[in-house]
């Protein structure tokens, strides 16, 4: 599909990860939309509203109290205006606020004020993605409606950490945008499709395991396009370094085993796509 003429309220959350958010707005510009930005507090600490206001060619919103821009209750003609709201990155902070419900910023008073579909870029240290109130919040924004692209393993900028948390790729976001505002009839929709992708990781011995050099790409893409069409798509992957694909379930696993348990677990389904190696 055409993104030409779609509005996108962009929020950039607090992280090293929002210099990314700088290629997002281009990439989004050149497809011809139409783009607007949110940036909190934090956000500014990384990267500045002039930057942003340059590459979005248009104000950038950050107080919640501006005068100038309230006067017509801004907030909530920011929240009604867009198509699709998109938050990248997500931080912790964010995903909490909107899934408890507080409003005490601009960019999470837009969140709860917005009656547009929401996607979230989560990008945070791994620890941080893995603690259990982000999980309880995450599985709650899910339930509400709330999109996820993201987040992907590898090394994190602000330290010497590896694991899952990093941002998703711009261009991984404008896929995932173009998949939510996707209203193409839905051939495959109702149907639950099992997907495997990727490697799994054989263990010898404590340090030692055996594997192979599978990406995960083809069986994410495949993931990924299924959904595009309607279906339910239960993907359950490998370990790889890409992100989930955008409207796509996806289990977590290390071993064949683990693998097997968590198809038979996705039971019954309508059709299976086995692209593990």
């Amino acid at each position: 599909m055409t993104l030409s003429g779609k509005r996108i309220l962009l929020i950039i959350g607090g992280g090293i990860a929002a210099y990314k958010a700088l290629d997002l707005i281009r990439r989004l510009r050149e497809r011809g939309v139409v783009v607007r930005v949110v940036m909190t507090a934090a956000a500014q600490e990384f990267v500045t509203t002039l930057s942003v206001g340059a590459l979005s060619a248009d104000h950038v919103f950050t107080d919640l109290f501006d005068r100038n821009d309230e006067h017509d209750v801004g907030h909530i003609r920011l929240s009604r205006e867009a198509d699709l709201v998109v938050v990248a990155p997500a931080t912790a902070d964010l995903m909490a606020k909107l899934a408890n419900g507080h409003a005490n910023d601009l960019a999470s008073t837009v969140l709860i004020a917005t009656d547009k579909p929401v996607l979230m870029a989560p990008a945070m240290n791994p620890k941080m993605w893995s603690h259990p109130a982000t999980r309880r919040n995450r599985a709650t924004l899910r339930k509400d409606g709330v999109a996820f692209v993201g987040p992907a393993k590898g090394e994190m900028a602000e330290s010497n950490e590896a694991g899952e948390g990093r941002m998703a790729e711009p261009l991984e976001i404008v896929a995932a945008i173009e998949a939510l505002l996707d209203v193409r009839p839905k051939p495959l929709a109702g149907r639950k499709i099992i997907v495997t992708s990727g490697p799994t990781h054989e263990p010898i011995d404590p340090v030692r395991y055996i594997a192979n050099r599978s990406s995960g790409k083809q069986g994410h893409a495949i993931a990924a396009a299924l959904a595009r069409l309607g279906a339910d798509v239960r993907l359950v992957s490998g370990p790889v370094g890409i992100a989930d694909p955008a409207g796509v379930t996806t289990l977590h696993v290390e071993t064949a085993n683990q693998m097997k348990d968590a198809v038979e677990q996705l039971l019954p389904a309508d059709a299976a796509v086995f692209v593990a190696a």
